[in-house]
């Protein structure tokens, strides 16, 4: 059980950073590297201009964007980068409904949805604020969104293990 879970959440990462792979690519948003896990690298390969790589500690997982190219991009594109690792993840959660694997993609959709920082529900904040902003940035706003979103994610993290 604990292997197959590993498993699944291993392959969950994997197609998550792969969704934002496809959406920075269909965006023209240069993405040179995926990475799975962390620490000195073990593998990889280079495949359509992308150094797939695979560390040592298969922990995390990762897409190096372009950032200046991504913030470049219409907001609509740039939410959609950073949106479909999850939309790939609740499809797969969809497609395998009541198994480890579709659990795995469920946990890992609703975890990177939370506004955390560097995740991609963050990142998804923080661009919109300075969209909304007219591409202006205010440490202000983005560290009391940072804060605020820290809090209220772990407020929704407690009740639900309060609740359980």
């Amino acid at each position: 059980m604990l292997l197959q879970a590993s498993l699944s959440l291993v392959v969950a990462m994997l197609i998550h950073e792969l969704g934002h792979l496809l959406a920075a690519r269909a965006c023209r948003v240069p993405a040179p590297e995926l990475g799975l896990g962390w620490g000195p690298r073990a593998w990889g390969f280079r495949w359509g201009g992308v150094e797939f790589k695979l560390h040592a500690l298969p922990v995390g997982a990762y897409v190096r964007f372009d950032v200046r190219a991504l913030q470049s991009r219409p907001l609509s594109q740039q939410v959609l980068v950073l949106l479909a690792g999850i939309v790939v993840n609740l499809c797969a959660a969809a497609l395998w409904p009541g198994t480890i694997f579709g659990m795995m993609n469920l946990l890992l959709a609703a975890t990177n949805l939370l506004p955390f920082y560097q995740q991609d529900g963050w990142k998804c904040g923080i661009v919109m604020l300075r969209g909304l902003a007219g591409g202006r940035r205010s440490a202000l706003v983005e560290w009391t969104f940072t804060v605020a979103g820290a809090c209220a994610s772990l407020a929704l993290i407690a009740a639900q293990v309060i609740r359980h």
